[in-house]
């Protein structure tokens, strides 16, 4: 415990520094040097320890598609099309096995699904007007969802929520993480975002608290697959990078389409 609250202390001013103080495009290099880490620890857990070279063309690839996705939207799918099809001729030209070649390009693809995909939204989120508050938010809601799933889930948790991908998580648990987050978020109306409606922040909170428990259970699925504890060690006390950003990577995606298509973050 002690470990995980020096890590969180340190990390603390240096999120802060770079969700509120620097310019969306330096923000948009840190998303992509986080994306790099995250799609460099989700490719060791699935692919064998020979396949460096594979692992390192993947990651490579994981960049651009942060960037076209955060700048140029429209594109995302065409260029994330040309690179499944890149990689699917290699493998075919690599092997001549038909079920190697579907495991290898389906875990590459889940890849870039999952972590350079799903991160865009996040640097679409800063662009937005108020766009750093509601990253910080959503950060915010995140803490406080993880905590009270923690404490909670502890104290009164009987009723398992998913025991085939992760034992301890209760569902008294997941209820008392919802709870706090429509809490962190009225709060974070108060004090971040008093130009907003307490509709749009309640919203958020509830999708960030609820979504990003799935993302929670996701991260726990890849990890029993690949039949790990941590997805890596970069955060000493807190495992990887992965581990630390799995619910966000299902909580940006959908409170920034809920900003977007209702202009709540132009209010």
């Amino acid at each position: 415990m002690k470990q995980r609250i020096i890590t969180a202390l340190i990390a603390l001013p240096i999120v802060l520094f770079f969700t509120l103080v620097v310019s969306t495009p330096w923000f948009a290099a840190v998303v992509c040097g986080v994306a790099v880490v995250a799609l460099w620890e989700f490719y060791s857990m699935v692919f064998t320890s020979e396949r460096s070279r594979v692992k390192l063309f993947a990651v490579a690839v994981g960049v651009p598609i942060v960037l076209v996705g955060s700048y140029f939207p429209q594109m995302i799918v065409p260029v994330a099309g040309l690179f499944f099809m890149a990689f699917a001729l290699y493998f075919l030209w690599r092997y001549h096995d038909v079920d190697t070649v579907i495991s290898e390009v389906g875990l590459l693809t889940l890849g870039w699904l999952y972590i350079p995909i799903l991160l865009s939204p996040l640097v679409l989120l800063h662009k937005l007007e108020h766009g750093s508050l509601w990253v910080l938010m959503v950060l915010m809601v995140t803490m406080m969802c993880d905590s009270c799933a923690y404490f909670i889930g502890t104290a009164f948790g009987k009723h398992r929520l998913y025991p085939a991908i992760s034992p301890k998580k209760s569902i008294e648990g997941a209820l008392g993480g919802l709870l706090g987050s429509v809490v962190a978020a009225l709060a974070a109306h108060l004090w971040l975002l008093p130009q907003s409606s307490w509709i749009d922040c309640l919203v958020v909170g509830t999708l960030a608290g609820s979504i990003g428990q799935l993302g929670d259970l996701f991260e726990s699925m890849i990890k029993r697959y690949a039949n790990i504890k941590d997805s890596g060690a970069i955060f000493p006390g807190h495992g990887g990078m992965l581990d630390r950003i799995d619910s966000l990577l299902f909580s940006f995606p959908a409170v920034y389409a809920y900003l977007y298509f209702t202009s709540g973050a132009f209010h």
